[in-house]
């Protein structure tokens, strides 16, 4: 029986052929759209498609276009585009892309600069703080954490003391890593050498999450109690300005972009009428 090989790629990272930018790819009557305009198109899709309508994908995509072209076409012979319904709902369809593409550029546009990134990081500085941390865990009674096998189901105190007895070794130079491995009933990280990786505040139990930040890089924690048992906690580092500066820009970005837009609606004369609305009720509140 000859081998058989499953196929275990992304379909969607397939790769497609590469055309000149200005090629007519779609031809619907006498509507004709490049290879340029079509990927035009794929931009406008939510970005969880896109990837899908580039790769194989594509004469898909393609098809759901033709067939919009192919029913304008017909509407266009009905003259519906003739009627006030098309017009106004042309008019806003227009309206609603050019917004879409002014926003992206107002986005663009509006960068956060060095003065403006370091002082929302200072103002905020717990919404972007990270420690990378690693711990051992002796759980205890009552613990959601399940007992080891040939392991004892430590009472509270057996459970402190151990942790101590463990403190003591660590602090007479016993490898953390190799310890964790050995001791930590949190098998997860404890495979890892205890490591947790970088956590911002809030991700980790109360207690453990304000023992944690306390520390300096290298520390050692005194047993930190939460559900699960008690913990050793040592912090091996924490996120600098540097390394937190992206995710500063990203919560920048979109505030300015929407302050961009606030002060434009600002300029721009609005007037609904009260009675359609409803204002004038909300007025007499």
């Amino acid at each position: 029986m000859p081998d058989v090989k499953l196929s275990v790629e992304n379909p969607a990272s397939k790769a497609m052929p590469e055309v000149p930018p200005d090629r007519v790819v779609i031809t619907v009557g006498d509507v004709k759209l490049t290879a340029a305009q079509f990927d035009q198109i794929i931009g406008s899709l939510p970005e969880q498609y896109r990837a899908q309508a580039h790769g194989a994908g594509r004469k898909r995509f393609a098809d759901n276009i033709t067939k919009v072209f192919v029913v304008a076409q017909e509407g266009r012979r009905r003259k519906l585009n003739d009627t006030p319904a098309y017009r106004t709902l042309s008019a806003f369809s227009d309206a609603n892309v050019l917004a879409g593409m002014t926003v992206e550029q107002l986005g663009k546009e509006n960068q956060p600069d060095e003065t403006t990134v370091r002082k929302y990081y200072d103002e905020h500085k717990s919404e972007f703080d990270q420690v990378h941390a690693r711990h051992i865990l002796i759980r205890m009674q009552g613990s959601q954490v399940p007992v080891r096998p040939g392991q004892k189901d430590f009472t509270e105190a057996e459970a402190l003391a151990k942790a101590q007895d463990l403190r003591k070794k660590l602090m007479g130079g016993a490898d953390f890593a190799t310890l964790a491995t050995q001791e930590s009933d949190d098998t997860g990280s404890g495979a890892n050498g205890g490591d947790l990786g970088f956590f911002p505040h809030g991700r980790m139990v109360p207690s453990f999450d304000e023992a944690a930040f306390k520390l300096k890089p290298g520390e050692l924690s005194e047993p930190v109690k939460s559900q699960f048992g008690y913990h050793i906690i040592r912090v091996e580092g924490v996120k600098s300005y540097a390394e937190a500066r992206p995710d500063v820009e990203a919560k920048l970005k979109p505030q300015m972009t929407q302050k961009a837009m606030e002060d434009l609606e600002k300029k721009s004369p609005v007037v609904l009428d009260p009675e359609f609305f409803g204002l004038e009720k909300e007025a007499k509140k």
